[in-house]
């Protein structure tokens, strides 16, 4: 594209000259198999680039192209002249310099060179007496003058005039180069193409090799299937033990309902079953032991949650203008990925659109779908709606602390452990504790029981009969890792929860004369 603008540097040309020279070889590895062979043979060898540019360009251009030292040595003979005439130039200097020394016998003079007066010869003013009648002066400085001669300033406009003539000579034929270039684009960019497809296919390759990756199964039936699928992403990093997970969809469990805790894998979960049907048709191994794949027209994934203040709409209207997109367009050959549907509005109004679109994506789309939500509700869609089944992560509680697995099995979850993760977020204890109360409350409610107490009325009977969630906050903790200043403030927060005031801080000190004079002084 640059040579197409005339923007080229040489730098950029000695790239291009560069893969140029790797081009046989890649052809002659390329062959084998029908779809490298077919790459290969696209493959422009690019033979008249190369024969350009080899004979020209230096081995470490430059960037700018008017600094010189873009051709190299033997490409001309004008310019290998110049370039002799600047180099023994600057010999001749120091050979003037010796020859000076010993006509006038001061050791101490020298010869040097600036951009505003050019070369001259610099004597200091304790052997004034013994400059040359043939020096001219050229400049006064503090303790010593300088000089020119004849012969000095011929060779001044010599050695000068040889350096702008090279630069100028090698700005001229390199514009004349990158005007050459210019009927090669369409076939460098034709090559360029092929080797990207080749580059591609190879990183691939590389991965399944490095990774295990496996050949999956292409299939016409709506099925996506594997056995110990892996995140090709989550997976390789290193030091991670990720934990695989099979996936199962087909006409017969069309939409599975994912539930379980935050942070528990599920975003992951759904997330490398559509990268596992991308990868397969791309041409790729996948991340897993075996895999069979459905063929699908349309992959719709509703995940993460944003707004787009710039058109007027909100997070929730985001989230239901892509589910709405997915309704009209997906067909039973798509895949569907959908992370947490109905999250920005009511309970009901959320538990109510995602239970209604979950059936018509099961029911009458009939697209292959994976649904992961924290309303427990949709469960039973497994029940009311063919072709729909239940999915669950899998979570360990021991002595109140939860460990997430990571493992998805059948069936469903009817807790989140919200809370469990907010106090590994750090949420302050009081608010931990007025969170059970609350969630306690909903769920009598939710049972045909009484609300939630407020903050600061007065408990009655039945609620004092309810668990105590300042017992089961303590219960959750490991006082062998609680560091003593962490401890304090634990406690802190906890006589807070349980409704005392903090401490008032203690008075101050202060000295006699300090209270003689009406004043306070802290003493540490």
């Amino acid at each position: 594209s640059r040579i197409a603008a005339r923007r080229a540097n040489p730098r950029e040309l000695a790239a291009l000259l560069l893969a140029c020279r790797k081009i046989p070889a890649i052809r002659r590895d390329a062959a084998g198999a029908p779809t490298l062979t077919a790459l290969a043979a696209r493959i422009d060898p690019l033979d008249e680039v190369g024969a350009l540019l080899g004979p020209a360009l230096a081995d470490d251009p430059p960037f700018e192209i008017t600094e010189g030292g873009i051709f190299r040595d033997g490409f001309s003979a004008d310019l290998d002249l110049l370039r002799a005439t600047l180099k023994d130039g600057r010999g001749w200097i120091a050979r003037f310099q010796a020859d000076e020394v010993r006509r006038t016998g001061i050791p101490s003079l020298k010869v040097g060179y600036n951009r505003v007066f050019g070369y001259y010869i610099e004597i200091t003013n304790a052997h004034q007496g013994k400059v040359p009648p043939d020096y001219l002066r050229k400049q006064t400085m503090k303790g010593a003058e300088r000089y020119i001669t004849p012969a000095l300033k011929e060779q001044e406009e010599k050695v000068l005039t040889a350096d702008a003539r090279g630069k100028t000579w090698e700005h001229e034929r390199f514009l004349a180069l990158r005007e050459e270039m210019a009927p090669f684009v369409a076939r460098i960019l034709a090559a360029g193409q092929a080797l990207a497809e080749l580059d591609a296919l190879a990183a691939l390759a590389a991965a399944a090799a490095e990774h295990g990756y496996v050949r999956p199964e292409l299939s016409d039936a709506p099925i996506l299937a594997a056995q110990k699928l892996r995140h090709p992403v989550l997976a390789a990093r290193p030091g991670v033990a990720f934990v695989p997970n099979d996936v199962a969809l087909s006409g017969a469990a069309r939409l599975a309902v994912i539930t379980g805790p935050n942070m528990a894998g599920k975003s992951t979960y759904i997330r490398q079953a559509a990268i596992l049907a991308v990868m397969a048709q791309m041409g790729s191994f996948v991340p897993a032991e075996s895999a069979t794949v459905g063929i699908v027209d349309k992959l719709f994934a509703r995940v993460g949650a944003a707004d787009d203040i710039s058109r007027n709409m909100s997070t929730f209207m985001v989230e239901m203008s892509e589910a709405a997109r997915i309704l009209h367009t997906a067909t039973p050959r798509s895949l569907v990925i959908l992370d947490e549907i109905g999250r920005g509005t009511s309970t009901y109004d959320g538990v109510s659109l995602a239970w209604a679109i979950a059936e018509r994506l099961a029911g009458v789309v009939r697209a292959r779908t994976l649904f992961a939500t924290h309303y427990h509700e949709l469960a039973a869609l497994a029940e009311a709606v063919p072709g729909v089944v239940n999915l669950n992560v899998l979570v360990r509680e021991s002595e109140g602390e939860v460990a997430f697995l990571h493992v998805v099995a059948p069936g469903a979850t009817d807790r989140s452990y919200g809370i469990h993760v907010a106090k590994l977020a750090g949420v302050p204890v009081p608010v931990l504790v007025r969170a059970r109360e609350i969630l306690s409350g909903l769920e009598k409610r939710s049972a045909g029981e009484r609300r939630p107490t407020p903050t600061g009325e007065k408990k009655d009977a039945a609620a004092a009969a309810a668990p105590d969630p300042i017992r089961e906050l303590l219960q959750d903790l490991r006082i062998e890792s609680l560091t003593p200043l962490a401890a304090l403030n634990l406690l802190q927060e906890l006589k807070e929860a349980a409704g005392q005031k903090p401490a008032e801080p203690p008075a101050r000190k202060t000295s006699r004369k300090a209270r003689q004079a009406g004043g306070p002084t802290l003493f540490n």
